[in-house]
């Protein structure tokens, strides 16, 4: 299976995950020329900016192990960027986290980092 076909799958299963807790998703894989964001999402009145890894086995490490800061800041700015085009008040509140994928589950990891 290609990567970008696993990739949506992993994304598919995520969606599905958040949805099962009441997550209202509005927007998957979300792009500007900054960069990309996996899913972006509603719980209750806070807009999440959702960063989906999976690995297949750990020799490299956890899935969460590869936000990096340089993609926690590409993932900051896409987000400032989300904000600013669809109009997104700025004192509504939200947050950045990482749903990890492996062979044991599925991790949900809230407030992964901050802005």
């Amino acid at each position: 299976m290609n990567k970008r076909k696993l990739g949506a799958e992993m994304e598919d299963r995520a969606v599905l995950y958040l949805e099962s807790k009441r997550y209202r998703i509005l927007a998957r894989n979300f792009r500007c020329r900054s960069g990309e964001i996996d899913l972006v999402a509603r719980d209750g009145l806070t807009l999440v900016f959702i960063e989906v890894k999976f690995r297949a086995s750990h020799r490299a490490g956890d899935p969460e192990d590869s936000v990096t800061p340089a993609k926690i800041h590409r993932i900051l700015q896409v987000a400032q960027y989300y904000r600013m085009v669809k109009g997104v008040p700025e004192d509504t509140p939200m947050r950045f986290d990482v749903l990890a994928i492996d062979e044991k589950g599925i991790r949900h990891i809230t407030d992964a980092f901050w802005a």
